[in-house]
């Protein structure tokens, strides 16, 4: 059985930056074990506005993130974009909703922190 794929908020990619031990080593291990992870164009947007307004600083890149941890970028496409418009406003965050419709649309499950996201009955791992 193939372990399915994963999908990383933004969140998680912060915490594997600078606060790994805030991760269950289960939930690393998944996550590297795990033949298909994907890191979204809306996380790489997301980091970067708050890099730019200078609420966050990373050790690298989220491309050099990517190459590093052997993930796959995820775009961003005009399915991903439309289902957005069928998700209930559980969460107010739109990149957290695009990170959602991306999930649904590509059957994916997406490692998160955030408990907000449960009410939206997608596959989780929950950090």
């Amino acid at each position: 059985m193939t372990a399915a794929p994963l999908l990383l908020d933004s969140n998680i990619v912060v915490w594997l930056d600078q606060k790994p031990k805030r991760i269950a080593a289960s939930v690393v291990d998944r996550i590297e074990r795990t033949p298909l992870v994907y890191l979204s164009a809306v996380t790489a947007w997301e980091l970067s506005i708050k890099q730019s307004l200078g609420g966050l600083t990373l050790a690298r890149p989220v491309s050099g993130f990517i190459n590093s941890h052997k993930m796959t970028e995820l775009p961003v496409t005009t399915r991903h974009g439309e289902a957005v418009r069928n998700l209930p406003l559980h969460h107010r965050d739109p990149f957290d909703r695009l990170l959602v419709a991306q999930a649904l649309v590509e059957g994916l499950i997406l490692v998160t922190g955030d408990r907000l996201l449960l009410q939206y009955g997608i596959p989780l791992l929950l950090v």
